[in-house]
């Protein structure tokens, strides 16, 4: 099968990876691109906890961050694992990766909260927190050269889909989670399987769901 990859460039290694050892064939087509936003510091040394709820804000956190938080929260083991590479260690890594997952279960009260996240990024942790927001990124969505062609494409954030869909290929999608899926759906793609664990594992079991 042909699998269509949409991650940024620099981040479709792992997941390219993966696609092959199941046999699959891999068509690259990176649709995202990820534009850090702002430079200065961030002091996080008065806040009680901090929230990152991906790969990208991690890596920009750990570049910026000034201080210790109390605590520190990350949505999924890949955002936690590139928090600890950026020497930031990880309190608390919820067992469902989605915002909700991560609010039941954060200790209540919170306390003093600081979200980092992409500049559009859904504002639950804000709202029901009253959680102080820094964007740490933009997701500039692309248009591909070339048309890719493929049986199958993996959809891994609501910009992919959204620039996906633009492409009017009418290719069955997997997508990474809720939110992905909402995305796709809106914009008219066919959602064939949803991720169980909003992270690469959920992709890659997915896709070989659908293989079988």
């Amino acid at each position: 099968m042909r699998v269509i990859v949409t991650r940024p460039e620099g981040q479709e290694e792992e997941l390219v990876a993966r696609l092959h050892e199941l046999g699959h064939e891999v068509v690259l087509c990176p649709l995202i691109r990820v534009e850090p936003l702002g430079g200065e510091p961030i002091d996080a040394e008065s806040y009680d906890w901090v929230l990152v709820t991906s790969v990208n804000a991690a890596a920009e956190l750990a570049k910026r961050m000034r201080g210790r938080p109390q605590r520190v929260a990350a949505i999924g083991s890949a955002t936690a694992a590139a928090l600890e590479e950026g020497g930031i260690a990880v309190d608390l890594v919820p067992a469902v990766s989605t915002q909700e997952g991560l609010l039941a279960a954060l200790p209540r009260p919170a306390g003093r909260v600081l979200f980092g996240g992409a500049e559009n990024a859904r504002r639950l942790l804000v709202e029901e927190l009253g959680a102080d927001f820094v964007p740490l990124y933009r997701m500039i969505e692309l248009e591909p050269e070339r048309v890719p062609v493929g049986d199958l494409v993996v959809l891994a954030s609501p910009s992919a889909a959204r620039a996906f869909a633009r492409l009017g290929l009418g290719v069955p999608a997997v997508s990474i989670g809720p939110q992905t899926t909402s995305a796709a759906a809106s914009a008219g793609l066919v959602v064939a399987a949803e991720a169980e664990t909003n992270d690469l594992d959920g992709l890659v079991d997915a896709v070989a769901r659908l293989a079988r």
